[in-house]
């Protein structure tokens, strides 16, 4: 064991194992390079990615070393999938590499950077076996940190498609100079849906009966727009297109309307399911009293919603785990970029290679958090006083949030906003 202190200036143990495996990872076929401790090549071979490859593998592994196989050291670029889960399970300690880290690391072994499969392998085993430092051990996740994940990506594919599908319905609306614009400019209410689901020819809009709009207000709970409305609007004067494009309109709609119907119900389907899933990590059991606890700190805090706490639990599980508030700014954009070259030149810029759904959940948190929270909008105003711009101090806010949630997930506290604004006033 070697202790090596840290940035934050806390203590780290470093594994130095006497044995180190690299794989370049591949669609079909993985190759698997093993080095011994002063570095030598004690064996080399290309791996199908199948079972009974996989398993032999293991096996030419352990007898080759001959040791057990928690004292290998596995080293490869992706952090999960099939493979890394199976190595995990068959006890190897599976270490991960940035890309980018690793082609830094290839011009040991070739100048010209060159991409060549086995010799990535070896890239691999040797930087692990010098640099321990450069790579992150992979642990498993928990399944529900997995099904929440999952469930926040698919409502994220979801609200992409709706965008589309939203964008291509208020074209069609637009070709005929459609009043319902008037009334729903981006085209995204469902109440407007409805409507058109019943009536989607153009030609029958001005003569829209009243029957047909009032029950579907009321279904939606519509407010802004009242039935005098809608009826006016659709019996003003308006562009007239040209023969047949109403048609077309019309039968565009007809194909459109179910696939966006559909899309949404989906949709607000997943976020419920999402909601569930916090609520059931929120009561986790008794033996889990961390997870249980941390979820209820994260939703003490103005700002942050559904989703925003999802994205943090699923994207930052380990920095937020080991309460590692560098890690967690780093990965999230929050942390800047600081360039020197000689004595006078210093820079200093956005950092743009992080994860960018935990960079936008931060954002999002901001942006409402000085809305709903009185000390973080006098940060904020004190920021754009002295000149920074809204992006600029959106950024430090969320820095200013990381902060106050390593802090309270240290002590298990929950946010008390009357603290905060004695501080800041």
């Amino acid at each position: 064991m070697m202790q090596l202190t840290g940035r934050s200036g806390k203590e780290a143990t470093v594994t130095r194992f006497a044995w180190t495996a690299g794989i370049d990872w591949g669609g079909a076929a993985h190759h698997l390079w093993l080095m011994d401790g002063l570095g030598e090549m004690r064996g080399r071979r290309v791996v199908d990615h199948t079972a009974a490859a996989v398993s032999e593998a293991v096996t030419w592994l352990r007898q080759v070393t001959g040791v057990p196989v928690d004292q290998i050291a596995v080293a490869i670029e992706t952090p999960r999938g099939v493979l890394v889960d199976t190595l995990i399970e068959q006890g190897f300690a599976v270490f991960a590499i940035n890309p980018k880290q690793l082609e830094r690391f290839r011009d040991r072994f070739s100048m010209a950077g060159a991409k060549d499969d086995p010799r990535d392998a070896r890239v691999l085993a040797d930087a692990l076996r010098t640099d321990p430092r450069a790579f992150r051990r992979v642990r498993p996740d928990d399944p529900a940190i997995i099904r929440l994940r999952e469930l926040c990506r698919i409502t994220e594919d979801l609200q992409e498609e709706e965008g589309r599908l939203v964008n291509r319905l208020r074209e069609q609306l637009y070709r005929v100079n459609a009043a319902w614009l008037a009334l729903c400019p981006a085209a995204d209410e469902p109440w407007l849906w409805t409507v058109l689901g019943v009536v989607p020819h153009p030609d029958a809009w001005a003569n829209l009966p009243r029957r047909r709009i009032t029950p579907v207000l009321r279904a939606h709970r519509i407010r802004r727009v009242s039935v005098d409305d809608v009826v006016t609007a659709l019996q003003q004067p308006h562009l007239q297109a040209a023969a047949g494009v109403a048609d077309a309109v019309a039968m565009r709609l007809t194909a459109l309307l179910p696939q966006l119907t559909l899309v949404h119900a989906q949709r607000a389907r997943t976020e419920r399911e999402i909601e569930r899933a916090l609520a059931a990590l929120a009561a986790s059991p008794e033996e889990e009293p961390r997870k249980h606890r941390d979820v209820q700190i994260l939703r003490s805090l103005p700002g942050v919603g559904r989703i925003v706490s999802a994205t943090m639990l699923t994207e930052a599980a380990g920095p937020l785990a080991e309460r590692d508030y560098l890690t967690l700014r780093a990965q999230g954009g929050i942390a800047p970029v600081t360039k020197r070259s000689s004595k006078r030149t210093f820079h200093v810029h956005m950092r743009y290679a992080c994860k960018a759904r935990l960079r936008q959940a931060l954002f999002h948190w901001a942006r409402t958090s000085i809305q709903n929270d009185a000390a973080a909008r006098v940060y904020y105003d004190g920021l754009r006083g002295r000149g920074h711009p809204h992006a600029r101090a959106l950024r430090s806010v969320a820095d200013r949030w990381l902060r106050i949630l390593v802090a309270m997930l240290k002590t298990g506290s929950l946010y008390d906003p009357t603290r905060f604004l004695a501080t800041s006033v």
